[in-house]
């Protein structure tokens, strides 16, 4: 089942102040810094981003032709279709909870972006790591366990095989990086479906006021959720939503010490593909200057259900029927749709 992210932060006059602010002003939204967060500002904020893009770091994100020219890439587990480039951009945005001395570990935080072809609305499609599915070379495995084996690369196939269209590019981010980010900003106040005990701290259902250090065990936590992995997915989005929220807040955006923190934390943490150039982030931004928040749409993979591995491990059971049209959906440009046929 997919369904779109609501919470009842969505329902309250919380969100009204930041309606109003955006009036009268454009948003740039810079999809590749830091899970997608929006800045806001006029076209001389781009000066200011602009400043900051050279603390981010390029590596191999992406498979090579010869891997990621097909779904299959080396005829193993992806069904080897032909790799479909369809309108508007995909972006996968990876979560690494690496500590210092990892080589790869699992990836926790996975969201493709889909960037409309003309540029109003950025779907964010999170994939949680409890997936099963099939990865190229490895048999069937958590789809997390893609980012373990490979690195991005083979996730990026991964997700391709599933989907059947391209992704265009690739930025990752460090745990650290959720931290900085919200003590950069003095804290996030996020909603919290249902209650847990976090050890050093309580979060209670409703509204929790939450440190850099808190946020980062907010958006870990999965056991003691009723849906484990895909209650922490809807952690992730509901912090991912507060941090947007105090980013846009005039707290901040008019605060030059606090923007200035913020984007060197986004910055300093951020890895992407090679084809994302200061000069490439500089377009981007201004193409899609015209963006609202209201515009960007959060949404969870489509999955069947829960059961259990071979191994014995939890997994989340793929959707295939569904998971194939969100495929064509991508393809075709036209999400909204694959969304209106939800059921």
């Amino acid at each position: 089942m997919l369904e779109q992210f609501t919470d009842e932060a969505d329902r309250s006059d919380y969100d009204a102040p930041v309606r109003r602010r955006r009036r009268g002003r454009r948003v740039l939204a810079v999809v590749l810094s830091l899970l997608l967060l929006l800045l806001a500002g006029t076209a001389g904020f781009v000066w200011f981003l602009n400043s900051k893009l050279s603390n981010i770091a390029q590596d191999d994100l992406l498979p090579t032709t010869a891997a990621g020219g097909t779904t299959g890439g080396d005829g193993g587990d992806a069904g080897g279709k032909p790799l479909v480039t369809g309108m508007g951009e995909n972006y996968l945005i990876i979560g690494s909870d690496a500590r210092p001395g990892d080589t790869f570990s699992r990836s926790d935080v996975i969201i493709i972006a889909h960037v409309t072809e003309k540029k109003d609305k950025v779907y964010l499609m999170h994939f949680p790591r409890d997936l099963y599915v099939s990865i190229p070379g490895k048999g069937k495995d958590k789809i997390n366990a893609a980012f373990a084996y490979g690195g991005s690369p083979l996730l990026v196939r991964t997700l391709q095989g599933m989907l059947g269209v391209k992704i265009d590019h690739a930025a990752k981010i460090d745990f650290q990086g959720f931290m900085n980010m919200t003590d950069a900003v003095g804290g996030v106040r996020v909603w919290a479906e249902e209650a847990s005990d976090e050890g050093t701290f309580q979060v209670v259902k409703g509204w929790n006021d939450l440190t850099g250090a808190q946020a980062l065990d907010f958006v870990r936590e999965r056991k003691s959720l009723s849906e484990g992995d895909i209650s922490r997915g809807r952690r992730q989005l509901a912090f991912i939503k507060a941090l947007m929220v105090k980013t846009l807040s005039p707290g901040v955006l008019l605060n030059p010490v606090k923007l200035s923190h913020f984007m060197e934390a986004a910055t300093s943490n951020l890895v992407v593909d090679r084809g994302i150039t200061p000069k490439f982030m500089r377009a981007q931004a201004m193409s899609l200057r015209d963006l609202r928040a209201d515009d960007i749409v959060f949404m969870t993979a489509p999955f069947t259900g829960f059961g259990t591995a071979p191994n014995g491990g939890a997994i989340d059971i793929v959707d295939e029927r569904r998971m194939e049209e969100l495929g064509l959906a991508l393809q075709s440009d036209d999400v909204a749709g694959y969304l209106a046929n939800d059921k």
